[in-house]
């Protein structure tokens, strides 16, 4: 019997198979996370801070309790101070734990204040209306620039974080490496060095961040949630509510859209909060805006790079130099970071290799995970500075890149040097076409 012939007879594979959702996405008839009811179900709303750097030196919540229909207010002074990251990946978390559900220090403008759970949402935002807040506004640090300048705002001065390496100068997560074969640039024609920036950017899904808790017969915290991690859901929330893990049950419907953005923990725990104070179904639905100000983004980048070519167009040097601004929290600053280096810099093979990566904080937005997870800003100073390369020694630009990929059976000492959150381990490239991918 033939190779083709084995592979018809195989039951699964090779043979189409119709998804078991596909008539109800195709229907209209698939169930979202905000599709879903309950009796007796209230509505939570948040209340987000307007500075970018502020300490709250005073909350009266008691008029927004009064108000009719509300059932729950909750600020930092009803919730166990449980330091956290709300980075869904692999555990033990190599991110910093650098969060609370609700804090006293604010470090962004959408940083949260206070948490309510009423009957309407109107009365709801009625109550978060009636909550009275005194600041001490503090300064902020807006750029990377500013953030790790001598003697910037210290944006995590608590002392109960854990896993932040350099706190005091806003040093979020960092990571270096050489690898070298002769001294640096000693055998380049030609060196480059240049500087690029990339942007914020905002995953816009069409379907909103969406929690809803609630508790089952048997006692157990349910978590319906559009996530893309629900198992690190499970476990997180674990953590910041002091529950069993065993207690609790999380169930993913449909999602409509996440990209990196429901890879995060955001609503499940403070939504989960407001069920244990309320002893009822409780759901937390974004708005547009909120997921905006509130939700995750793209990291900015700053990317330095000082490459060394010879007039062959052998790539001879190559040094590397990344700051992400991970925002107000750490979340995925350590691993988007590494994942800028260790999957761009060996798609180019040079004699000598450097990374050096810091994820910075910043009185901005949080920065999560996204679409290409750190590789996207890499690649693009990799590719930019590729460019740069091939002109000044008057190659083309295919052609020079023909010359150096990583081909099928080797490996780069980057693979060792770098991995997710740490040391990486030896790899070889067991495929790779790249030729025939550029024709």
């Amino acid at each position: 019997m033939s190779a083709n012939e084995k592979t018809r007879n195989f039951k699964v594979v090779n043979q189409r198979v119709l998804k078991l959702d596909a008539m109800g996405m195709a229907c209209g008839t698939a169930e979202y996370t905000a599709d879903f009811t309950l009796p007796g179900m209230l509505i939570g709303k948040l209340l987000y801070c307007p500075h970018a750097h502020a300490r709250i030196k005073k909350i009266d919540a008691t008029e927004a309790r009064k108000v009719p229909g509300v059932k729950a207010v909750l600020t930092h002074k009803d919730l166990p101070r449980v330091r956290h990251t709300t980075a869904g990946q692999g555990y033990p978390e190599p991110s910093p734990y650098d969060t609370l559900l609700l804090d006293d220090k604010m470090r962004f403008a959408g940083d949260r204040v206070a948490a309510v759970a009423a009957e309407t949402a109107e009365a709801a935002e009625e109550a978060l209306r009636k909550i009275k807040v005194e600041y001490e506004v503090l300064e902020p640090v807006l750029s990377i620039e500013d953030a790790i300048k001598p003697g910037a705002p210290v944006i995590h001065d608590e002392d109960d974080s854990t896993n932040i390496p350099d706190a005091k100068h806003n040093i979020a997560a960092s990571f270096d490496f050489e690898a070298k074969e002769t001294e640096w640039f000693s055998e380049a024609d030609v060196v480059i060095e240049k500087t690029y920036r990339t942007q914020y950017a905002q995953h816009c899904a069409l379907e909103p961040h969406t929690t809803i808790t609630y508790y089952d017969a048997n006692g157990r915290l349910v978590i319906r949630t559009s996530t893309q991690v629900p198992f690190h859901s499970r476990r997180i929330v674990s953590k910041i509510l002091q529950i069993p893990v065993k207690n609790i049950r999380v169930i993913k419907p449909r999602v409509g859209g996440g990209f990196g953005s429901k890879q995060e923990v955001l609503l499940d725990g403070i939504c989960g909060a407001l069920t244990i104070a309320t002893k009822r179904p409780v759901k937390i639905e974004y708005t547009r805006r909120e997921v905006f100000i509130s939700s995750r983004t793209r990291h900015p980048a700053l990317v330095k790079l000082k490459t060394g070519v010879k007039k062959d167009g052998t790539i001879t040097d190559a040094q590397f130099e990344i700051y992400i601004n991970t925002g107000a929290y750490g979340a995925h600053g350590l691993t988007v970071m590494m994942c800028s280096g260790s999957h761009t810099i060996p798609m180019y093979q040079a004699k000598n290799n450097s990374f050096k990566g810091r994820a910075v904080y910043t009185n901005m937005p949080v920065a999560g995970a996204y679409r290409g997870f750190g590789a996207t800003q890499g690649f693009f100073a990799w590719e930019s500075q590729m460019d740069l390369m091939a002109d000044a020694i008057g190659m083309d630009r295919l052609e020079f890149r023909k010359k150096n990929y990583i081909r099928q059976g080797e490996g780069s000492p980057v693979f060792k040097a770098m991995g997710e959150g740490g040391e990486g381990i030896e790899q070889v490239m067991t495929s790779c076409d790249m030729d025939s991918c550029i024709e």
